[in-house]
């Protein structure tokens, strides 16, 4: 029996020193947590896309397969030369392959009976220009319409602008929003009296592609213009230091 209480008196023991560390960790922790400060640092720049991508679609229509065919060839040498002639390369220039459509008109007969009536074939094609040139593209976009006047069934895409040295310009702002949330934690805490202490956590923000001087919406999911050639790109970091 005596050597039953020793046993107990010891269990005692552990289970009191176990709870003092734990309860020690908790309020080392808690105070750690207590003296942190977080800010958000942020960090844009304007730019100006390098690429341009445009496409376009033309079609035909006839009741003959073979006539439809011949015409939409016919205006693909069209549309193509007319692209040459604005300087772009042949190797820049891209034709989908023939999209083909049988059509129908659906009728109903005074008994409510349903029919339809084969009414022709409709074939489109689509064009698409990639190209670093962006003034020989963008004013290849607007004045292609001319082919209308000459029979060509077309319709044109307003241009997309990108940046090749995306990922580069991205590293170099995520570093200028990092240190600029260190300035601010600097300023937090000489205002608080105290020194900042180590970085305890940082998490990437919203990455925002918007157009200059437009008056775009941020989203929660981040930007991307694709419209405008020149662009601004913004990003935040938001980080957690330790206050000493």
């Amino acid at each position: 029996m005596r050597n039953s209480g020793i046993i107990i008196s010891i269990i005692a023991g552990i289970s009191i020193i176990i709870f003092a560390m734990i309860f020690g960790n908790a309020y080392k922790y808690k105070y750690k947590n207590s003296n942190t400060i977080n800010v958000t640092g942020n960090a844009m720049t304007n730019f100006e896309s390098d690429i341009v991508k445009w496409s376009a679609s033309f079609s035909r229509k006839s009741m003959d397969l073979s006539e439809a065919s011949e015409q939409l060839k016919r205006d693909r040498d069209m549309v193509k030369d007319f692209l040459v002639r604005q300087g772009i390369s042949d190797k820049e220039i891209l034709f989908n392959a023939v999209n083909i459509n049988r059509d129908f008109s659906y009728h109903t007969d005074p008994n409510g009976n349903s029919y339809n009536t084969f009414t022709g074939y409709s074939l489109s094609q689509n064009v698409s220009v990639e190209s670093k040139d962006l003034d020989k593209v963008a004013n290849a976009s607007r004045e292609i319409s001319t082919l209308i006047s000459q029979g060509v069934e077309l319709s044109s895409n307003l241009p997309n602008y990108y940046f090749s040295g995306l990922e580069d310009l991205k590293l170099k702002l995520i570093s200028e929003a990092s240190q600029n949330a260190k300035v601010r934690a600097e300023n937090i805490a000489k205002e608080a009296g105290s020194s900042l202490g180590e970085l305890v956590k940082a998490d990437l923000g919203i990455f925002q592609i918007t157009g200059q001087n437009e008056n775009e919406e941020y989203s929660y999911g981040g930007a991307f213009n694709v419209t405008s050639r020149k662009k601004t790109a913004n990003i935040t970091v938001k980080t957690s230091y330790l206050s000493n």
